[in-house]
């Protein structure tokens, strides 16, 4: 084994450092302001390596891993686009990144304006009428819309209606959000296409129902075409429309969820408006809103004045503080030059760009995979495995197989509606030869699955990790070097 493929552990030798801490600046003598009851008795067992270890060691780390910027990364519902390396360089500005949330209003007057600017460019894009930036994700920015929802009904003393509708194809954090809100979550079911089945929600609109929590292309990629009329029931119901931002990328410029109907949404900004999207943050998840539900939503503010200067307030119907101050400003200041470098020009280009590639894919490979939903979809659409399933090559082996050819493995298993879901998104930012090297490599995969399927089956066999033992990892996992050592023992 080379010396940089060892854990740092395993570098580790007595005597060795590869740093030197600052001098005492605040001139505690040595003390700690710490109190003694959670100092440490012993010393902490860390590596003892050089700068020139610790280096190396993360680089060939950071060199293993798969990401957007090293190949293509067809996540279905994940909107793994390429983000313009110029927003990175004016989200780490120094007049932005050494910026204080206690700092006076009137010392952060460009800040202010970014923010506010970024909700007015939201509210546009949208169709609804305010936002707020302050939740931290997308599920985050979840759980503040049904927050509003909630606060809005209990402020016309309607405090029965505490059951959403959320449909059986919902992304996961659906549910898992109106249960954290304190609602009860009522299923729909969907129709053959993923759409939701209308004759099937009519029964469930009752006066209990606080709304119902949508998307809209849907979770597999079609547009619901009675979204109007599954509005006005809900309307007419006394219930809300949520709509989850997840799938807004096919939308841009094209399409605004308030024209549909929607009472609230929320947008990923890290997915829709270019973060690096993925290994758990940062993240954004704005909420927006309908104009009668304005006054709900969350403190603090940012307001514009007459004479054109910004200041921070609250509002005494709000549902209250869901983030420290303002949420994460450096997303923010990626998205804002990620808009404004588009302009409203060229936004309008991305739901169809991302339409096209989808539909390029679906077309080209589903002689070799099984499309169980016909017509032209949107953003994403859903395999349900290989055609031929006689050889036993399954949706997980044809994932682990892209791995050897250097793509990452579409959305596997989701959603539930198929045994052997493949689902794949493209995104607009990708090339023509990209794609055609995808599907080459999915059309190449499907031939070894019919002629020699234990190849894909024994999958990945080039990469540097091997098949893994799925279940030894999830019931014994070994999570830190000590464990490792006493595994090997």
């Amino acid at each position: 084994m080379k010396t940089y493929d060892k854990l740092i552990f395993e570098l580790s030798k007595p005597g060795r450092k590869g740093f030197e801490l600052p001098e005492d600046q605040f001139n505690t003598n040595g003390l700690s302001s710490i109190p003694t009851d959670l100092l440490r008795k012993d010393e902490a067992e860390l590596p003892e390596v050089s700068e020139l270890d610790v280096v190396r060691h993360f680089t060939n780390l950071s060199n293993k891993n798969f990401g957007v910027d090293t190949g293509f990364y067809p996540l279905g519902s994940c909107t793994m686009k390429y983000n313009p390396k110029i927003n990175e360089e004016l989200a780490a500005m120094p007049e932005f990144l050494a910026l204080h949330p206690l700092q006076d209003a009137s010392t952060v007057q460009g800040a202010l304006h970014i923010y506010w600017d970024l909700q007015r460019m939201l509210a546009n894009i949208s169709g609804l009428a305010e936002f707020t930036l302050n939740p931290y994700a997308g599920a985050h920015g979840e759980l503040t819309g049904l927050m509003v929802m909630r606060q809005y009904h209990m402020s016309r003393g309607d405090e029965k209606r505490t059951k959403v509708i959320v449909p059986d194809t919902a992304h996961g954090t659906n549910p898992a959000s109106a249960m954290v809100a304190g609602l009860e979550v009522v299923e729909v079911k969907s129709k053959p296409n993923g759409s939701i089945d209308v004759e099937d929600l009519k029964p469930l609109l009752d006066d209990t129902i606080a709304g119902i929590m949508m998307t809209n292309p849907n979770t597999v990629g079609m547009f619901e075409t009675e979204i109007l009329e599954i509005a006005k029931l809900v309307h007419d119901a006394g219930g809300l429309l949520y709509y989850d931002g997840a799938n807004l990328n096919p939308l841009l410029g094209k399409v605004r969820p308030g024209d549909m109907g929607f009472d609230i949404m929320h947008i990923n900004l890290h997915k829709t408006f270019s973060t690096p999207h993925g290994g758990g943050g940062p993240g954004s998840g704005p909420v927006g809103v309908a104009a009668h539900l304005v006054d709900f939503l969350p403190n603090p503010r940012v307001k514009k004045a007459e004479e054109g200067s910004y200041h921070v307030e609250t509002g005494d119907q709000s549902l209250g503080s869901i983030s420290s101050f303002f949420g994460n400003f450096g997303v923010m200041m990626k998205a804002y030059a990620y808009i404004l470098s588009l302009g409203k020009e060229n936004i309008k280009n991305v739901g169809p760009l991302a339409t096209l590639n989808a539909n390029y894919i679906k077309e080209s490979l589903k002689d070799d995979y099984l499309l169980p939903i016909e017509g032209v979809c949107k953003h994403e659409f859903v395999f349900d495995g290989l055609k031929d399933k006689s050889t036993g090559v399954t949706t997980l082996n044809v994932a682990k197989r892209l791995l050897d050819y250097g793509f990452h493995a579409p959305t596997i298993y989701f959603p539930l509606l198929f045994h052997e879901s493949m689902m794949i998104e493209p995104t607009e930012t990708e090339s023509k030869e990209t794609l055609d090297e995808f599907i080459e490599v999915m059309h190449k995969v499907a031939k070894e699955a019919r002629e020699t399927p234990q190849s894909v089956i024994d999958a990945p066999l080039t990469t540097i990790v091997r098949k893994l033992d799925e279940t030894s990892a999830a019931k014994k996992p070994i999570l830190n070097y000590k464990a490792l050592k006493e595994a090997e023992a």
